[in-house]
């Protein structure tokens, strides 16, 4: 029989995972999600992915801020769930609300547990230069993505992938494990192994004052962090243009050859030397501007050899 089913989730990653549990068959009887939140110019209140996708799939949609309130727990708890779903969802969940469904909730978790619990690990996988990462499909406990792995699948992280091409084919695994999952959690074949104590690494979310490059670090370094903010909310640099001190996201880089005072322009090509090694920015961002190849960009902006990036 189809299982009912609460899902939890907020950004794009967890929309196919709700198209996934949808088109199986289960009745979802509830989407929680976080409340909208001001954004843009005129900081309108914005729906988030799973509010938007939800609502277009005629479910119930339900944005309380947290279950610190009685009445929020309660409301949950009367849905008589067998299962929750939980896709980053963005709250840490209580005991009463992870003890409220028939069988348990569920989470997809994109990486290869215990490497890197916590807010951003296709980001931080990437930053760290890791060549493999995974989907895992996780019961929940009240740690912090300390629950046993229940269901899992490895994917290589290619030396060119962005943390946005890395988090599109995480989603996709993750709605396909997802569904899988819920097959053995209905039949009660689920199997969940506990996570070895030996290896934990913690993701933590992106803070503003790191998407600065720092030029001083090995080229390597720099490409692996250019990499695992791409596209979003991208690493940068300052450079001064018609006299102006001008922001630029790198979008995509390359590993080069070279050699001089970190932060330097090499040629006019927008190879940047770094500590040690050098590289060649590909892609790029203007400040209010579309994301353009950098060939485009220094079509009408010339940046000598020589040039000192701004610190």
């Amino acid at each position: 029989m189809p299982l009912n089913i609460i899902f939890m989730g907020t950004p794009d990653f967890s929309v196919p995972v709700l198209d996934g549990i949808a088109s199986a068959g289960h009745r979802i009887v509830a989407v929680y999600s976080q409340p909208p939140r001001p954004a843009g110019r005129g900081m309108a209140e914005v729906k988030s992915p799973v509010q938007r996708r939800a609502e277009e799939l005629g479910l119930d949609v339900r944005t309380p801020v947290n279950f610190k309130n009685d009445a929020d727990r309660e409301a949950f708890a009367a849905l008589k769930a067998d299962v929750a779903v939980v896709v980053a969802y963005g709250l840490l969940l209580p005991k009463a609300v992870l003890d409220a469904t028939r069988l348990g909730c569920f989470n997809v978790h994109a990486s290869k547990l215990p490497r890197w619990r916590g807010a951003a690990p296709i980001q931080r996988a990437i930053m760290a230069g890791d060549t493999v990462t995974a989907v895992n499909i996780m019961r929940m406990e009240q740690g912090l993505d300390t629950g046993p792995v229940c269901l899992g699948r490895d994917v290589a992280i290619r030396p060119d992938m962005t943390a946005g091409e890395l988090h599109d084919e995480l989603s996709q695994l993750g709605a396909k494990l997802m569904v899988e999952a819920l097959v053995k959690i209905e039949s009660g074949d689920i199997a969940c192994v506990p996570q070895p104590n030996d290896g934990t690494t913690y993701a933590a979310k992106i803070a503003k004052g790191e998407t600065r490059i720092d030029f001083s670090r090995p080229a390597g370094e720099v490409i692996n962090h250019i990499r695992g903010l791409s596209p979003y909310p991208g690493a940068w640099f300052e450079i001064v243009i018609g006299g102006k001190a001008e922001r630029i996201r790198v979008l995509a880089a390359a590993e080069t050859n070279g050699n001089a005072e970190s932060g330097t322009l090499l040629d006019d090509q927008l190879t940047i030397a770094c500590g040690p090694g050098a590289i060649r920015v590909e892609r790029l961002q203007r400040a209010g501007k579309q994301p353009m190849a950098a060939v485009d960009f220094l079509r009408g902006t010339r940046l000598p050899a020589g040039t000192r990036l701004g610190r």
